[in-house]
């Protein structure tokens, strides 16, 4: 058992058929490495840009495309997502948990540089999860309690894939123009799709800003996740992940780190474990995830630019 969260590992299996689903996105970051456009960006880092790009993942027979060329770090994973869930905008609560991938766009000194001076520190506005879970409704501050104001679209989403699997309106959007001048950080991935057939459940994500070093590990194994958890709770089977890049960049300060991992062979993927019999997605606890052998190469550090 491994000190993250409720993985088992076995012994190292280097995996070289180049059908292995993370070649996808070792040879994504090839293609940046070797054809990105050199861009300034928001954060002042500087980036190697393309622009548009896919890979598709499966979630067959419980497969978790968890990255195995470094460690990638599964507690923030599920935190994260369950944080969503419960539709919260207040990074203190992930802070609390050991997870402070929100707390540079929740620091008192970013806060204040985009004029939220009045906002409690960790409010990070109308981010993710008010979208998810209150669509529409005025934000106030990250201790209201908006109850059943604005549009659940994860209720929504649950219903039609149990009620009408056929529909081709299954989508979960983050993107609200009217909250953006609001947020701490507009959404990166902005807008998901579910899609069934056959009682098999996939999800394909549109993501309009990816991270290649940092942020789409992370990505790639929350919406995964997600798909799992819906599929579970829909009495569906978790099939496919597919995921759209629009702005597919990497960090100069990241470079030399993903150099280094590009020299790795990847290995199997973990296999996710939902230890309890779940019937509402937000019911789930970090405790009903087990990860059975996970067994990656050691973590690379690269530095977050906010």
């Amino acid at each position: 058992m491994n000190g993250d969260l409720h993985t088992t590992e076995t012994k190292n299996t280097d995996v070289k058929d180049k059908t292995h689903d993370e070649y996808q996105y070792l040879n994504l970051m090839r293609d940046i490495l070797e054809n990105g456009k050199r861009k300034n960006d928001r954060t002042g880092t500087g980036t190697l840009s393309v622009f548009g790009r896919q890979c598709r993942y499966s979630l067959a027979n419980d497969t978790m495309p968890l990255l195995t060329t470094k460690r990638v770090f599964w507690r923030g994973v599920v935190e994260e997502l369950l944080w969503f869930l419960r539709g919260s905008t207040d990074a203190n609560e992930l802070s609390k948990e050991g997870v402070h991938i929100w707390d540079g766009n929740g620091s008192r000194q970013f806060l204040d540089s985009l004029g939220f001076t009045e906002r409690e520190e960790g409010d990070l506005g109308p981010v993710y999860g008010f979208q998810w879970r209150h669509f529409g409704a005025p934000y106030r501050e990250m201790r209201t309690n908006y109850g059943t104001e604005g549009v659940d679209q994860i209720t929504n989403l649950i219903n039609t894939i149990k009620n009408n699997p056929d529909d081709r309106r299954m989508i979960l959007c983050s993107w609200n123009p009217a909250d953006l001048r609001k947020m701490a950080l507009p959404p990166c991935h902005c807008l998901a799709q579910f899609y069934v057939y056959n009682d098999e459940l996939s999800c394909q994500l549109y993501q309009r800003s990816a991270d290649v070093g940092l942020g789409v590990p992370f990505n790639i194994a929350s919406y995964a996740l997600l798909t799992h958890m819906m599929a579970k709770v829909t009495g569906k089977r978790a099939s496919e992940f597919v995921h759209v890049l629009g702005d597919t960049h990497i960090y100069l300060n990241h470079v030399d780190a993903l150099k280094q991992q590009l020299e790795r062979q990847p290995r199997p993927f973990p296999k996710l474990v939902i230890k309890r019999d779940v019937t509402d997605i937000f019911d789930f606890k970090s405790s009903d995830f087990e990860l059975v052998n996970y067994n990656p190469h050691p973590a690379i550090k690269m530095e977050m630019s906010v």
